[in-house]
């Protein structure tokens, strides 16, 4: 069984270079007395801030200051851009109107990253 996510909550992307930290959406339910995620909180700067800087070269302004300097890998700092709510969340679980979100779901980046848990920010609610 997958751990509930809350706020406080460790994520990673896969062309970011540093962790970053999540943040629910307050709703009525906790969990680990923390506010509960659900696939919905994927809002950028809000749920999903950034992760220190982007290397991929999908995104416009990484791309122009790797062309400016000629070829050299050149990562810009990082701004998410999340295409669509977490995938899978755990369907039998619904809180706040959607799926909980639980530590083995995704969430894909227009850029190219693929930000995923490192910690779920509690470790005592299993959710299937």
């Amino acid at each position: 069984m997958a751990l509930h996510c809350c706020t406080g909550a460790m994520m990673t992307c896969a062309m970011g270079a540093a962790p970053s930290t999540f943040s629910a959406t307050p709703k009525m339910v906790m969990t680990g007395n923390m506010p509960a995620g659900n696939i919905l909180d994927f809002v950028p700067m809000v749920n999903i801030p950034p992760f220190g800087v982007c290397m991929s070269m999908a995104n416009p302004t990484v791309a122009a200051a790797t062309a400016a300097a000629l070829g050299v890998l050149t990562p810009m700092p990082c701004m998410p851009v999340p295409v669509g709510p977490w995938k899978p969340g755990a369907p039998t679980v619904i809180l706040a109107g959607a799926p909980a979100l639980n530590n083995t779901s995704t969430l894909n980046c227009a850029w190219g990253g693929v930000i995923t848990f490192v910690t779920p920010g509690q470790f005592t609610e299993l959710i299937p």
